[in-house]
């Protein structure tokens, strides 16, 4: 492992995105939600930016809101990148629920990863609402009981505000992330057991394999019924395009915030939230166990250190590729 200055990662980073297409306010939005999740040792961060990359689609527009009502609006992402439109869509959302008490967003016609959607749960939570957040993407993970790609990895971030950090829940509904499996392929690691199928739909530890195959739902038919659900609200609900052969030609994500205050007071609220977190923390711990954590917790507190230190650690493997990229 290699240890990096925060700034000398941040300055590599925005070398490659800007020598992908991307202007200045697209680079520092989407760099922001890169290093959030590499600061967590979330596989979302800057391995998004190696081998194909994600390259600027040149004929992409500034995104817009196509259809609104007070509540909600609907945005037509102009083909830019996932993480440029979502961060518009952020904006949005936290502006009509501060003024309605609820707001429903939803983005179409993206093209690529909205990075760790934990990032916009959090944004939502710190503007002290309760924030949901579904995203799409490719087709990479087969439905329980296939082995065929049909859905995305899925994922679903809610940010509940309390009186200190936030409480985020960021997970795929995949058995692993697609950018794990990347990770993966990139350091030369072996995947866990089911996570994934090679294209032949047999079990494999192979990332290589599994880039080609098809990532697994988590938890069985469970994790399976919830990406399923995280499909539609992110394809039929928001009204993502699909191809005439039924490929998926853009993605979509939904967020949905909501004030406190359109059942109790704010200060109510989050003081019952403290008292959650306080029962949890003191439940009695299982052998080995020194600490019961929120979700969200060991990341923040791993984001504190690189923060404090100025330092990161990345894999050799992907400090060097990003490198290479950076100097071409």
């Amino acid at each position: 492992m290699a240890q990096i200055a925060l700034e000398q990662l941040r300055q590599t980073a925005l070398t490659i995105l800007r020598g992908s297409g991307y202007s200045e306010d697209e680079a520092a939005a989407m760099l922001d939600v890169m290093l959030y999740a590499q600061m967590r040792g979330n596989n979302q961060g800057v391995v998004k930016l190696i081998g194909p990359g994600m390259p600027r689609d040149p004929n992409s527009q500034p995104p817009r809101i196509v259809y609104e009502t007070p509540i909600s609006a609907r945005i037509d992402g102009g083909r830019s990148a996932g993480m440029v439109a979502v961060r518009f869509a952020l904006d949005v959302a936290v502006e009509r629920a501060r003024a309605q008490g609820i707001a429903l967003v939803g983005v179409f016609n993206t093209y690529s990863s909205t990075g760790a959607i934990g990032y916009y749960a959090s944004h939502l939570a710190r503007a002290g609402l309760v924030g949901f957040v579904f995203a799409g993407s490719g087709e990479y993970v087969a439905p329980h009981g296939s082995y065929e790609a049909q859905f995305g990895t899925n994922p679903l971030a809610i940010g509940i505000p309390t009186k200190e950090k936030p409480i985020i829940l960021d997970m795929a509904t995949s058995a692993i992330a697609r950018y794990g499996i990347v990770e993966a392929h990139t350091a030369g690691r072996a995947l866990p057991l089911d996570v994934a199928y090679d294209s032949a739909g047999q079990p494999t530890t192979d990332a290589a394999a599994a880039l080609a195959g098809a990532i697994r739902t988590f938890g069985g038919h469970k994790g399976g019924g919830l990406s399923l659900i995280v499909e539609i609200l992110t394809g039929a609900l928001v009204g993502t395009e699909r191809a005439a052969d039924g490929r998926k030609v853009d993605w979509g994500t939904l967020l949905l915030a909501l004030d406190p205050a359109l059942l109790t007071d704010f200060d109510g609220f989050v003081g019952r939230v403290g008292q959650v977190i306080g029962r949890v923390k003191g439940s009695r711990r299982l052998p080995g166990i020194e600490e019961i954590l929120m979700p969200g917790e060991r990341g923040d507190q791993r984001a504190e250190v690189a923060q404090q230190s100025g330092m990161i650690e990345l894999d050799d493997s992907l400090w060097s590729a990003l490198q290479s990229v950076a100097a071409k």
